[in-house]
């Protein structure tokens, strides 16, 4: 699900579950333990031709209620998990980075893009963004997160850099984002520790006040409305796989 592997300073944990690293419960909770389990400068990325695709749709309709409220619960304290990570963190976004998926590589400091897609799609498939997931496009995004939650658009590596929702573009990817995670590394931990954490604070707060928004999302993810819509756009990408 998750191989980690030190690199002198530096953590690099690879996603490895599935075909497109998809998003479901036991990734998340694998992922925050991870993440807050460490005190390293951590590069994250995929395996095969996904960074993450996003939300595993098909367990949020198999799971049913129970299991999309654990679900969004848990998106939420991964998200803040690599957010509020004290340590440096790159995203080296090898593949599809898309919805959630796109969401994590968003809550890293630094990003880095070899090939795939990036995109924020949720308003596509008609499910509303978690609090923690908001605030994270908005403080990593500025002016440009209207965009890329309302226009709900997928784009290429060159497009993603022109549009600064990634830092850098590179064929190198890993090499490169362990060398830079190193290089931020390097650096003196408590001031990197503090900045990070004034830059943060706004988004942070708005996150910790936003306990009434999630429970409208939680509604309406779980909502007979969302739930066919995630269905119709299943049996879509069946179709398209025939």
């Amino acid at each position: 699900m998750l191989i980690s592997e030190d690199h002198g300073d530096v953590t690099v944990v690879r996603i490895e579950h599935g075909p497109v690293n998809a998003l479901d419960l036991d990734l998340l909770e694998a992922l925050t333990a991870t993440v807050t389990g460490s005190d390293r400068a951590l590069v994250l990325t995929g395996t095969g031709s996904a960074f993450s695709a996003g939300v595993d749709l098909r367990r949020v309709i198999d799971g049913g209620r129970e299991y999309t409220e654990a679900f969004l619960a848990a998106l939420s304290r991964m998200f803040r998990a690599v957010f509020e990570h004290p340590r440096p963190t790159v995203a080296a976004i090898n593949g599809h980075a898309i919805a959630g998926g796109g969401v994590l590589a968003l809550a890293c400091d630094v990003r880095l893009m070899a090939g795939g897609r990036i995109g924020l799609s949720e308003l596509a498939v008609g499910v509303p963004f978690p609090v923690a997931a908001l605030e994270i496009v908005r403080h990593a995004l500025g002016p440009g997160a209207d965009r890329a939650v309302l226009l709900a658009e997928t784009v290429g590596r060159d497009r993603a850099l022109e549009l600064g929702w990634v830092d850098e573009v590179t064929d190198d990817l890993l090499p490169r984002a362990t060398s830079l995670a190193a290089e931020l590394a390097a650096r003196a931990p408590e001031p990197y520790r503090m900045a990070k954490e004034r830059l943060h604070r706004p988004a942070v707060q708005v996150m910790d006040e936003g306990a009434e928004h999630d429970a409208d999302v939680r509604a309406t993810w779980t909502s007979a409305d969302a739930r066919g819509r995630i269905e119709a756009m299943l049996r879509e990408l069946a179709a398209r796989r025939r």
